[in-house]
């Protein structure tokens, strides 16, 4: 795999510290700014909308300069949206600058992507998206936990001003490791714009909002949760996201490797599984051993669709990707709010901190449905062939003719 896949996955490192480290000191924010929990729910919520506007917005700026550029761009406002959220004095500066440093997120993601399949052999792009995502990944393993940990000893400003810095490293890789590859081929907006027309990229996104919005509902208020439920120390929270971490390191590599060989089964049994698991999770969330159990085979289903749902984006967008696989980061993001909202409003009304596993299960089990109704037009448009099955002698998936809008 090419050296600039490390420069991506570095990027991706320090995004996904700031995604979710926020969970970890979520108590310790709602109270210095004198917020309930639900309120600073805020900060998961907003990120994640601004996440949403940014991905397809700044994607189709960066059509005019090269891809590279557009990286370092949108690792710099990282980096600003990240140190004014360390120096914020109120709540509402704070979730400005979330808002700020998350519109670098979706184009971040969404470019790289493109970046990272076109490193590569055609066989092999769910497998680069996969090891770029791998720094998201290992962000939950090392950085997220580390980020917690400096919050609960120092105060969460300096989690925040360290993510700043992991921004910096960021763009340092990307300015040294990324090839300069000149402007995209087809730097056309209508032609970006186009590839909405197709039925199976909206299926695509709203998996991607349903399946992990599923995940975020249950972690956005994990800390809460194993503390007042569980009965875990505030320290073990640490511990816990490793194992979390762990699960979705786990689950994006095998996701990625199995997704090459065969898309639509894996996807299929991760979507099944994680919905049961997070219907579990409201039960296992009593007892400290099996809540931990649980919680590392979240992360792993919930993460072993990313890197086949972004290659689904990638396959059915070919002609014009780009815009495409930035909106499907951004729709990863829209499931991150909308699960982190009624997670919230769940907890309001009373109905404990483990409800929000049971919001999550529902939201997996819609995807798995739409899941469906995609194998069938899939199917369909094939003639019947089985979906993903590979052209003799190429490596790769043989492509229908799309449904359209």
């Amino acid at each position: 795999m090419p050296l600039a896949l490390l420069a991506l996955a570095i990027g991706a490192f320090g995004i996904g510290t700031t995604e979710f480290v926020i969970m970890g000191v979520l108590p310790q924010v709602a109270g210095d700014f004198g917020v309930s929990i639900p309120t600073a729910g805020w900060l998961v919520t907003g990120y994640a909308l601004g996440v949403v506007l940014g991905a397809p917005l700044l994607t189709v700026l960066g059509t005019k300069v090269s891809r590279k550029k557009m990286l370092m761009f949108l690792m710099g406002l990282f980096v600003v949206g990240n140190a004014l959220s360390a120096v914020a004095p109120a709540f509402g500066l704070m979730l400005a600058g979330r808002i700020v440093a998350s519109l670098a997120h979706g184009a971040f993601f969404g470019i790289g992507s493109v970046v990272a399949a076109d490193l590569v052999a055609p066989h092999k792009r769910a497998s680069a998206i996969s090891l770029m995502f791998m720094g998201l990944t290992v962000a939950n393993i090392v950085g997220v936990p580390g980020g917690t940990y400096l919050g609960q000893a120092a105060g969460w400003r300096v989690t925040f001003a360290a993510v700043a810095a992991l921004g910096v490293v960021g763009l340092l890789g990307v300015a040294k490791l990324v090839p300069e590859a000149g402007r995209p081929p087809a730097a056309d907006v209508r032609a970006e714009f186009a590839a909405f027309r197709n039925v199976q990229v909206w299926l695509a996104m709203a998996m991607t909002v349903l399946g992990y919005g599923g995940v975020f509902a249950a972690i956005t208020y994990i800390t809460p949760m194993m503390t007042e439920v569980t009965g875990y120390a505030e320290a073990s929270v640490t511990w816990l996201l490793v194992l979390f971490g762990l699960g979705m390191f786990l689950g994006n590599l095998a996701g990625g490797r199995l997704a090459d060989r065969a898309l639509m089964p894996m996807l299929f049994t991760a979507l099944a599984l994680l919905s049961l698991t997070l219907l579990a999770f409201t039960f296992t969330a009593q007892h400290k051993a099996l809540a931990a159990v649980t919680l590392t085979l979240i992360g792993a289903l919930g993460f072993a669709t990313v890197p086949p749902l972004q290659k689904w984006v990638l396959d059915q967008a070919s002609a014009a990707p780009t815009l495409a696989s930035a909106a499907n980061i951004g729709a990863f993001n829209l499931g991150n709010a909308l699960a982190a909202w009624l997670g919230g409003l769940v907890i309001a009304g009373g109905l404990g901190y483990t409800a929000p596993n049971w919001v999550g299960a529902i939201l997996a089990a819609v995807a798995l449905l739409l899941f469906l109704l995609a194998a069938h037009l899939d199917r369909r448009a094939r003639g019947g062939d089985p979906a993903g099955r590979v052209v003799a002698g190429s490596g790769r998936a043989a492509q229908p003719e799309p449904a359209r809008l």
